[in-house]
């Protein structure tokens, strides 16, 4: 370990970056486990989330006291993407998001193949979750709005843009200094559980925007419910769940890379180097 220390500056060790393309993974039984995975994982994900969201309005509808409140609602989501970012990290990555796999995918962390699929079957799980939903509480689902995202009455369409990339912003960033392996090694003296922060994260951004939109920050969230319950207003507003997180995901992703990571300088002293063969 001294040896490499002093070979190589550093001591700790980031992970090769992922290739663009590699069509190698679709021939391994790992990829497909990686989806299966995913699936499940976005599945309980949505089918625990919004049924609390459901239970939350059916309860308070006669008392303004009753159910879980918004900080049930946040603890619900944070909670679970806790409980599934454990179980599932070190199989696919436990992402559970596309925004999450799209900004890992900017940091070259997971290939293009490997990008895309994650999105499909967390797209799939989330749909097949809120459907669960649905058939157990089909007399309130449809009557309590079927936890569908939306632009609160009194919010311009800029706010609600805004609070998705600043929400989503929170999540990656977070996900990016929980796994970063320079940090493990720098901070070894403060363990940090990765699904913790990250659970968290999710948490503090939901009790802040779900006045708001009733907080996405992950498109395969919000598709889900708009596909099973299918009224307008869940559609009218599906863009502002997919264009900010992704822009949210791209920004913490640039920030943390080119930023705090300082790729950017790193990759200019590497030209010059290079300039000076």
């Amino acid at each position: 370990m001294t040896k490499e220390v002093a070979q190589h500056g550093k001591d700790y060790q980031d992970p090769p970056p992922a290739p663009l393309i590699d069509p190698e993974e679709l021939t391994k039984w790992s990829f497909y486990r990686a989806l299966i995975a995913e699936f499940i994982a976005t599945l309980l994900f949505l089918y625990v989330t919004v049924m609390t969201v459901i239970g939350y309005k059916s309860q308070s509808k006669d008392d303004a006291c009753g159910g879980v409140g918004i900080l049930g609602i946040a603890w619900a989501f944070g909670g679970m993407i806790f409980v599934l970012v454990y179980c599932t990290a070190g199989i696919s990555g436990g992402h559970i998001n596309p925004a999450v796999t799209f900004g890992l995918f900017l940091a070259r962390k997971v290939s293009l193949v490997r990008a895309v699929m994650y999105m499909v079957a967390q797209c799939l799980g989330a749909i097949c979750g809120v459907g669960l939903v649905k058939l157990f509480q089909s007399s309130y689902y449809n009557k309590y709005g079927g936890g569908a995202n939306g632009l609160a009455v009194g919010y311009s369409t800029g706010v609600g843009l805004a609070a998705e990339i600043i929400g989503t912003f929170v999540l990656v960033y977070t996900v990016f200094s929980a796994t970063d392996p320079k940090r493990s090694a720098r901070d070894s003296h403060v363990p940090v559980l990765a699904p913790l922060p990250i659970g968290f994260a999710v948490f503090m951004v939901h009790l802040a925007t779900i006045p708001i939109t009733g907080t996405g920050i992950n498109p395969a969230r919000s598709l889900g419910a708009a596909v099973i319950y299918n009224r307008d207003k869940a559609w009218d507003d599906q863009w502002i769940f997919w264009v900010g997180p992704f822009i949210g995901a791209a920004a913490a992703a640039f920030y943390h890379q080119f930023i705090l990571r300082a790729g950017a300088a790193k990759a200019l002293g590497s030209f010059r180097s290079s300039s000076h063969v």
